[in-house]
């Protein structure tokens, strides 16, 4: 089910050689992981799975390290956005479910899907008969996921067509019907009225399903966040994105389970200089200097995904204080004022995200700052940065 121990155990031999060669890099915490997936496991109700969500390089973490840690720690199957992302895990040996969230059309994507043994999600009519012809021509036939539009307007088939779709797929030999899900829109508000909207509008077409006698084998509705209200929103499974890698969908939903952070994001001061009151710092002078200044330069940039809109505005540790950044972040590197801190020296760590003694910085601090949500701050770290399995 899981690429082999000695494998793991060459690739984070690897990963240790790099990160004494690299300016900057990401450490995961794999037993940080292994405990946010325990967390959501005894959380839900009895029978319900867990399906972990590893799409987009598992939020940042590294999909191929990260999947079969949450296998172990208790996670049912996985669920990624595209065909690349599920053969890359398929290719790593993982041989558990794998769902593609992501709507797929392409002839050419469609013709991969059995081979891999990766399950489609079906979204409309002409796709449902795209793949069910591909299939038959292929010999093969699939688990596949039926998407229901309760109020995402996003992907998915209209409520109020469960019924006549799913009976469209009972007819087509190649197709196996696994699931019936929908996606909230709202699910990490306060304000539950929407959600509950959303969950009317499934109800009634499982309410559909069910007269007909024709309910799949699993039903799934909640992500991280509607996980946590409830287990009125289990279902069959869950589907847990982001609360797997540590982070909170929305404040008031800290206290239901205890998560740690899996990811830290590292790098190493690459000069130290001193500047005389009025020096300009990086490019456009954002910040001049008051005073006599001592500044380090750091090896990391938006480049590697710190974002070029937290200058003059992040804060990270080193030697567990918290130092400021000044001027413009640049592409390769960013400059802190380390007037406060004596005898530094080159290549010294600097803890941009993570903890550092008892300090912490968080992505979602990153986040509050820009006016954005965590899942793009953990999304935006670049490959170039390797990711240390620790």
């Amino acid at each position: 089910m899981v690429v082999s121990r000695e494998r793991e155990r060459r690739a984070y031999s690897y990963a240790l050689g790099e990160l004494i060669r690299q300016r900057a890099w990401v450490e995961i915490d794999s037993s940080a992981l292994a405990h946010n997936a325990r967390q959501f496991k005894a959380l839900l109700k009895p029978g319900a799975g867990l399906m972990a969500v590893v799409k987009a390089d598992a939020y940042g973490h590294g999909a191929v390290r990260v999947a079969p840690i949450l296998l172990e720690a208790g996670a049912d199957s996985l669920a990624v956005a595209t065909l690349g992302e599920g053969i890359e895990l398929r290719e790593a040996g993982i041989t558990a479910p794998i769902l593609l969230l992501g709507g797929i059309n392409n002839p050419a994507e469609i013709r991969a899907l059995a081979p891999w043994r990766l399950e489609p999600t079906l979204v409309s009519r002409e796709q449902i008969l795209q793949v069910a012809q591909t299939l038959a021509e292929q010999g093969e036939t699939l688990p596949v996921h039926l998407k229901v539009d309760t109020g995402m307007s996003r992907l998915g088939i209209p409520w109020q067509e469960t019924l006549a779709t799913v009976r469209l797929i009972r007819e087509l030999a190649p197709l196996q019907l696994q699931s019936v899900y929908s996606h909230l829109a709202t699910a990490d508000d306060p304000d539950p009225t929407v959600m509950n909207q959303q969950r009317r509008r499934f109800q009634e077409a499982l309410t559909q399903l069910g007269q007909a006698s024709l309910l799949p084998p699993v039903i799934h509705f909640a992500n991280s966040a509607a996980a946590l209200q409830g287990p009125h929103w289990h279902y069959d499974l869950v589907r847990v994105g982001l609360g797997l890698y540590g982070l909170y969908p929305a404040p008031h939903l800290q206290r239901r389970v205890n998560l740690r952070p899996a990811l830290a994001v590292k790098a190493k001061i690459t000069q130290l200089k001193t500047l005389p009151p009025g020096a300009g710092v990086s490019y456009g002078h954002q910040f001049v200097s008051d005073r006599r200044m001592k500044i380090a330069v750091v090896g990391i940039g938006y480049a590697d995904g710190v974002p070029r809109g937290l200058s003059n505005r992040l804060q990270v540790l080193i030697r567990g204080q918290k130092v400021r950044q000044i001027g413009a972040i640049t592409m390769d590197q960013l400059m802190l004022d380390v007037t406060h801190l004596p005898d530094l020296q080159v290549e010294e760590v600097v803890t941009l995200i993570g903890q550092d003694g008892a300090q912490s910085v968080g992505a979602e601090d990153w986040a509050q700052t820009l006016g954005t949500i965590s899942w793009e701050i953990l999304c935006g770290f670049k490959h170039r940065l390797p990711r240390i399995l620790i």
